[in-house]
């Protein structure tokens, strides 16, 4: 049936579950209430998700017993910051939520930061739902408890982990993304490929996405649950999944957060799989392979910011420790690893993998 959800248990403490569908959107008050009671619920959303989606949530959450109140910010990663964290708490304590309550996220992945930081935050930490509507949330960041703010130094430098107690991915949401949201999303499930397997690498070997979305966001979702379960705090294992992510997170800060997390993603995988093979670390030849899936999802395989200014703004990157930094090296399709390298050496590496070699 076409509106069978699948459910993709995730063994972290507490433990949760991934439902994922079309149509969703409008049975999330019984799902949500099938994982908590119903409460208090604060949903919070952007200023571009409210006018497609909110008055449904609204509607199923009430109908299965959920008394709603609303929060919206404007939409945007420049809205991913202390600031709008400061409101977003303050409304909390306004609508004078409780332990036994919970927080709504309804929105992609800045609004999942934002809601679940908020949560982790409040009264030390109240109950969070998230419901994804992009498909970057969907395939990574509903999933596995990371919530985060934005500083001026760099992206994602201050949050915590809280695990939610359920996610709900309407995929009929998916389907009607801008070509420039879909790309962004891409870019995540795509990394998850060359980090999992050469199945789910070789469906984006097609011009049409939108026909595998569902098996797509639950293969990627079933991936990152099983390296979470290994490593929920990001010790070790779970590190491997910021594949691109640290010339990514360069190329985000240098724009002033302008240009979109996946197509920064995109190409800093794009560099540091040139990287990689150029440097003789890889197993296999794959750049020439990964760059072309990415090109034609519509994602960037390079930058105009040069080698040293990714290098001077990756030195904020939370993956730094003293004066060495540990970068996600894909050796072939399918399987990466760790290599700490000095953060001197950050900007030759780069240069390596540059779009002209």
């Amino acid at each position: 049936m076409a509106n069978t959800i699948q459910t993709i248990p995730i063994k972290t403490q507490p433990e949760y579950a991934v439902s994922i569908a079309p149509g969703l959107l409008d049975r999330c008050g019984g799902l949500i209430a099938s994982a908590l009671a119903p409460c208090r619920a604060a949903v919070i959303t952007d200023s571009n998700v409210a006018g497609l989606y909110l008055l449904q949530v609204e509607d199923s959450l009430r109908a299965a017993g959920f008394a709603v109140c609303v929060y919206i910010f404007p939409a945007g990663e420049k809205s991913k910051n202390l600031s709008t964290l400061s409101q977003v708490l303050e409304f909390l304590a306004q609508e004078q939520l409780t332990r036994s309550d919970c927080v709504v996220a309804l929105g992609g992945g800045v609004c999942g930061d934002m809601a679940g930081f908020a949560a982790g935050c409040y009264l030390r930490g109240v109950r969070y739902v998230q419901l994804p509507t992009t498909l970057l949330s969907a395939v990574d960041s509903s999933v596995g408890g990371k919530t985060a703010v934005d500083l001026r130094y760099g992206k994602n430098l201050a949050g915590l982990f809280l695990q939610p107690s359920a996610v709900v991915c309407d995929t009929d949401c998916l389907k009607t993304l801008p070509p420039l949201e879909r790309a962004n999303g891409a870019a995540e499930a795509i990394k998850t490929g060359v980090l999992s397997d050469e199945g789910l690498f070789t469906l984006f070997d097609t011009d049409d996405l939108t026909a595998d979305l569902g098996e797509i966001v639950a293969r990627c979702i079933a991936f990152k649950g099983s390296v979470v379960e290994r490593d929920e705090l990001d010790n070790g294992l779970r590190r491997t999944l910021n594949l691109g992510h640290t010339a990514g997170h360069a190329i985000e800060k240098c724009s002033g957060y302008t240009i979109h997390h996946g197509h920064a993603v995109a190409a800093g995988l794009s560099i540091i799989v040139r990287a990689a093979e150029a440097l003789g670390w890889t197993e296999e030849p794959c750049a020439k392979r990964i760059c072309a899936v990415l090109r034609r999802n519509s994602l960037p395989t390079g930058t105009e910011y040069s080698p040293q200014t990714l290098a001077s703004a990756a030195l904020a990157d939370k993956k730094r420790r003293g004066d060495e930094i540990a970068l996600v090296i894909p050796r072939k399709i399918g399987k990466c690893e760790m290599k700490t390298v000095p953060v001197g050496e950050l900007a030759s590496i780069f240069a390596a993998g540059w779009e002209d070699r």
